[in-house]
């Protein structure tokens, strides 16, 4: 992982200041396709060239002849990355996947496991091409002239997380990866979707946990870039104080898109405390204020519950009176609501106590590598769980007045799905460390 420091940050910067039309790359062997740049297994990451397999990546190249685009492709027998420097702002990725003599299956993530593409299959012979939408982001702040004037102010862990770091990092899993190209282009007129929460938004690094926040990209059609702010253990005050906020509104145009959700930790004592009904509500109608002033639309999400059962199988609400604290914000502020917190008791009650541990991460020891005590979280959710989550949002921006609704991907399905039937190949990345917050 490559940790960048404020200065680091300004060099890249500066290096990468001069706007590009695109970047085309070619994978597979030397014969490239005429205005592309030839990828092999021996192109390994690095500052000079700004492009490359990155983290260790271990790939091979097959060559089937043909045209010199999509004749060869690179594969490999574990998740593969690959990273490009870029400036902040959003990008279309546009894929080749498949192969001209056999047959794939592609899963594609980028930054921190954050979920594209889901298992991409093509029968024998036969190529598609795939296109998202992705936000690229630093931890400096500029102002309308592109001036540096502030940076965020970064947790220590934070420094090895892939989505701070000025580089786009595509993840190539599932059980047949094979890339024949990758192209991005610029995308100024992108609508972002801005995510502002804390664990259970955030993009988290490792398996086995996740959230909402990273899995909701897979909903969107391409022209959505989803741009997730969210961190471990946030609150509503912290968030801003760190400029976290500010981050996010000096990238902001017209028509973008502020997602709040806040409550496990503003709920809890100490200075960053908030009251439900007041210093609460307050607050979250100073940013609902802010991101009108930008053009933005904001959105409150209300936090969804704790895996907390009493013993008639229904949901302990644990959250005190924040959920109808957002509500109420919502109507005098008349503000689109979604409210996980409903959905969620809906949700977990249908699965009941013991099925619901699949959605929460709830391993035994050493399911994974160097984890050596069991994991009981009822907070944080497993890759199963966040996906739940993720549909629940996505059904709540369908069935709204959201324009969202209409950049929905129509193919993706909307309605709960047994664990046993849940798909994810495992990405490289595993921890045992419990994300901040509870």
């Amino acid at each position: 992982m490559k940790v960048l420091g404020l200065t680091s940050l300004l060099s890249i910067a500066i290096l990468t200041g001069q706007s590009q039309s695109s970047w085309k790359f070619d994978f597979g062997t030397q014969r490239t396709a005429k205005g592309y740049t030839a990828v092999t297994p021996n192109t390994k990451f690095s500052n000079e060239t700004g492009y490359g397999f990155d983290l260790g990546s271990e790939v091979q190249a097959i060559d089937n002849g043909s045209d010199a685009l999509t004749g060869d492709y690179i594969t490999g027998k574990k998740p593969f990355y690959f990273s490009v420097k870029l400036p902040d702002g959003n990008y279309d990725v546009h894929l080749i996947l498949g192969d001209t003599k056999g047959t794939s299956a592609t899963t594609v993530r980028a930054e921190c496991r954050r979920l594209m593409l889901e298992n991409v299959i093509t029968p024998k012979g036969k190529q598609v091409t795939k296109t998202f939408t992705i936000h690229v982001k630093d931890s400096l702040i500029r102002d309308a002239k592109k001036n540096v004037i502030g940076h965020v102010k970064l947790k220590t862990r934070e420094n090895e997380y892939l989505h701070w770091d000025n580089l786009l990092t595509l993840e190539f899993n599932d059980s047949l990866p094979k890339v024949c190209a990758v192209e991005i282009t610029p995308n100024a007129k992108a609508t972002t979707l801005f995510l502002a929460g804390n664990s259970t938004v955030v993009d988290q690094s490792r398996e086995p946990w996740a959230a909402w926040g990273q899995m909701i990209p897979r909903f969107f059609q391409p022209g959505i870039a989803v741009a997730n702010y969210a961190e471990s253990g946030e609150t509503m005050r912290a968030f801003k104080g760190e400029r976290r906020l500010e981050k996010i509104l000096s990238l902001a145009k017209r028509g973008d898109f502020l997602f709040i959700e806040f409550t496990h930790n503003d709920q809890k004592p100490g200075g960053n405390h908030l009251d439900a009904f007041t210093t609460y509500k307050q607050t979250i109608k100073e940013w609902i204020k802010e991101a009108r002033k930008k053009g933005m639309q904001p959105v409150l999400v209300t936090s969804m519950h704790r895996r907390n059962f009493d013993s008639t199988g229904h949901i302990v609400n644990t959250l005190g009176d924040y959920p109808e604290a957002m509500r109420q914000t919502a109507v005098e502020e008349i503000v689109p609501l979604i409210d996980l917190n409903a959905m969620s008791k809906t949700l977990y009650e249908a699965w009941g106590p013991e099925k619901s541990i699949k959605a929460f991460v709830h391993f035994p020891a050493n399911t994974f590598p160097g984890q050596d005590k069991a994991l009981a979280d009822n907070t944080h959710f497993s890759t199963f769980g966040a996906y739940e989550l993720a549909k629940c949002v996505a059904n709540a921006i369908m069935s709204s007045d959201i324009s969202l609704a209409t950049a929905l991907d129509p193919d993706a399905l909307y309605d709960p799905v047994a664990f046993e039937k849940f798909y994810w190949p495992m990405s490289g990345f595993v921890g045992s460390t419990k994300p901040d917050g509870n």
